[in-house]
C-alpha cells in the first residue's frame, strides 16, 4: 500500500530518504541546487544550519508540503571536510582522522505552519588506527568518492569506527529523535507510511 507524501524532502540524499522512511515518513523528493560553500570563519555549526535553512526554503516554493532540508559536515580541529576531489585527497583525510576523534555536525531544518525550525547535532566518532592498504583498498570500492571527509559509517568504512558518542543517524545524515521532534512541531505525523 502506497501512502500520499506527507513531507517534501529537498535533498537527493537516498540515505535521508530511507531513514525518514524508517520513521513511517514518505516523502516526495525535490532536490534543490544551493551555493554550499562556507563563508569565510563561518563555524561549522552555523554552516550546517544555515545550509539546511537555505534548503528547507527552496524546497518549500515547489510545494504545499513542510519541507525538510539538512546538511552534514565532517569536522576535524574546527576544519570542514568536504567530499574528497580524488584517491589522493580521501586517503589524506582519512589519514587526518585515523587514531583519533573527530565531530560530525548535522543541521536539520523544516519549514512548515510553525515557521522554520532548525537545529544542529553534533556527534562524535572515534575512529582507530587505519593502514595505508586499508586506504587503498577502500578507495578501490568507490564508496569515499562522493562522502564529506571520505567514509560512509553505514557502509564498509563501519569498521574503522570504534565508538561514537551521539546520533548513529546523524553521522548517516539525519538525527532521527531530533528529526522527529521539529517534525511534530509542524503536525507532520510519524509512522504514516509504515
Amino acid at each position: 500500500m502506497t501512502h500520499d507524501p506527507v513531507l517534501c524532502l529537498a535533498s537527493a540524499s537516498p540515505r535521508r530518504r530511507d531513514l525518514l522512511a524508517s520513521i513511517g515518513v514518505t516523502v516526495e523528493v525535490r532536490p534543490v541546487d544551493i551555493d554550499e560553500t562556507p563563508r569565510p570563519a563561518e563555524p561549522a555549526a552555523d554552516y550546517v544550519v544555515r545550509l539546511a535553512r537555505e534548503k528547507a526554503l527552496a524546497g518549500a516554493r515547489l510545494t504545499r508540503l513542510p519541507t525538510l532540508g539538512s546538511d552534514t559536515a565532517v569536522v576535524r580541529d574546527g576544519e570542514i571536510l568536504g567530499k574528497p576531489a580524488g584517491r589522493e585527497q580521501a586517503a589524506t583525510m582519512l589519514r587526518s582522522l585515523s587514531g583519533r576523534a573527530h565531530e560530525v555536525l548535522t543541521g536539520v531544518a523544516v519549514s512548515g505552519p510553525a515557521g522554520l525550525l532548525s537545529v544542529c547535532v553534533t556527534t562524535r566518532v572515534f575512529m582507530r588506527v587505519l593502514e595505508e592498504d586499508e586506504l587503498a583498498a577502500y578507495w578501490a570500492t568507490g564508496e569515499p568518492a562522493d562522502k564529506a571527509g571520505g567514509y560512509a559509517i553505514q557502509g564498509l568504512a563501519a569498521v574503522f569506527v570504534e565508538h561514537i558518542e551521539g546520533s548513529h543517524s546523524a553521522v548517516v545524515g539525519l538525527p532521527l529523535f531530533e528529526t522527529a521532534n521539529l517534525l511534530a512541531r509542524q503536525g507532520v505525523p510519524l509512522w504514516h507510511g509504515a
